[in-house]
């Protein structure tokens, strides 16, 4: 459903309810951000119940950790994932992605390599090119907005919605054409309609027969509007933890630091 999880994780009470009450808000804010991802938490588990001194269980949690890291849908967070267990504890980056590997292709493709560039790179193009329900959902109902033909709706998405932003190819090429029309000042939907290709057309009869349900028209563009500036947000933390995998010099590696804990606490503040 495109949600970010993380693992609050608490001691000395039983709720955050209780543990507001006992330590105070702004302990309970730095829980928040030093909050972890669901395969991190399940890796942590993992590490204590066995003993890495032991061959035996450090096979089992080196397979046990590519069937987590198997199930990521996103090449680059997978990736990502991989470099910061390997160094975490001290684990071949290539047994790992190894061993991932045997899981995510059939037999016939076991011997290819997860870090040769061409196969991240197409296998990246092959995710990209599939468009979420829910995204697309999300694009339906930004288009239903600007199809009322208001103006002033058009200036807020505008603003903060570029017609690069969306995924699916028709959304995108109908997006463009109502920005096209808007810019001259003409929100005579029928009259944009006609001007729009057959498919085009058929695309927006469906998206007006779906019920959107929207009550407060101010409210559903805000929650638009924060999911894009999210997605935005988690797909620059990804890019800054990328970089800091590689070497970088200290003063550059302040500034990285300092932007994703910034990154991080507008996350936080995101509903």
């Amino acid at each position: 459903m495109g949600c970010d999880l993380r693992i609050l994780q608490m001691e000395g009470a039983k709720d955050p309810d209780e543990y507001i009450i006992k330590y105070g808000n702004a302990r309970f804010n730095n829980l928040i951000e030093k909050a972890i991802s669901v395969i991190e938490f399940k890796v942590k588990l993992l590490r204590n119940s066995l003993n890495l001194e032991s061959a035996n269980d450090k096979i089992k949690f080196l397979n046990e950790i590519a069937k987590l890291i198997s199930k990521i849908d996103n090449n680059m967070e997978r990736e990502v994932y991989i470099e910061k267990i390997s160094k975490e504890y001290e684990i071949s980056k290539e047994a790992i992605y190894g061993e991932v590997n045997k899981l995510l292709y059939s037999s016939n493709n076991a011997k290819k390599n997860l870090e040769k560039p061409k196969s991240v790179i197409i296998h990246k193009k092959e995710e990209e090119n599939i468009v979420s329900p829910n995204i697309k959902r999300k694009e339906n109902t930004i288009l239903s907005l600007l199809l009322t033909g208001d103006l002033n709706i058009f200036q807020i998405i505008k603003q903060n919605i570029k017609v690069e932003d969306f995924k699916d190819n028709t959304n995108k090429q109908i997006l463009k054409k109502l920005y096209e029309e808007f810019e001259k000042g003409n929100n005579n939907v029928n009259s944009i309609l006609d001007k729009l290709e057959i498919d085009e057309q058929n695309h927006i009869t469906e998206i007006m027969a779906q019920d959107y349900e929207i009550d407060d028209i101010e409210k559903a563009i805000d929650d638009i509007l924060q999911s894009y500036e999210r997605e935005k947000l988690n797909t620059r933390k990804f890019q800054i933890l990328e970089i800091l995998e590689t070497n970088i010099n200290e003063e550059e590696k302040r500034n990285l630091e300092k932007e994703l804990s910034d990154i991080i606490i507008k996350l936080a503040k995101i509903k």
